[in-house]
């Protein structure tokens, strides 16, 4: 994995490529086989959408990230656009793949969702982290929901 310092700007550096609408500096962060999990309504998978161009260009869901956070060997960045629109993406940069980021989880309004790695092969002694969302905001007269994810 890459240090998390450069990880966080990695992800970052992605975030400002999709703003300006820069694919191909977009598409040099990522490796060529990304690892892609996604939880939450078909109709929602926007970032997906957009790094594979399925959007056609068509920028129908842009990602502000209101927090960007290095969670172990992890980087979790977490927006939200309204009642409708609260997501959470995890990110993973692997130095073995020149600095790329090699796995992506996708979390789009979700009100509870733990994804324990525990028996996963990757899984470890000591490598679950466990992030919680801040998006305490009320917004529409709705609070967002809290999330908690173990990765």
């Amino acid at each position: 994995m890459a240090s998390s310092k450069a990880a966080k700007e990695v992800v970052e550096s992605l975030y400002e490529a999709l703003s300006r609408g820069d694919s191909a500096a977009a598409a040099a962060l990522l490796a060529e086989d990304v690892e892609w999990w996604f939880h939450g309504p078909r109709r929602c998978q926007y970032m997906r959408r957009t790094l594979t161009g399925e959007s056609g260009g068509a920028r129908d869901f842009r990602f502000r990230p209101r927090r960007v956070a290095e969670v172990g060997r992890w980087v979790v960045a977490e927006g939200w656009e309204g009642k409708h629109a609260y997501w959470v993406h995890v990110w993973a940069v692997d130095d073995a793949a020149a600095g790329r980021i090699t796995r992506f989880r996708e979390y789009f309004n979700t009100a509870v969702t733990v994804q324990a790695l525990a028996s996963s092969p990757e899984a470890g002694a000591g490598s679950i982290a466990v992030w919680q969302s801040q998006a305490r905001a009320r917004v529409g007269g709705r609070s967002l929901p809290g999330l908690v994810l173990a990765i």
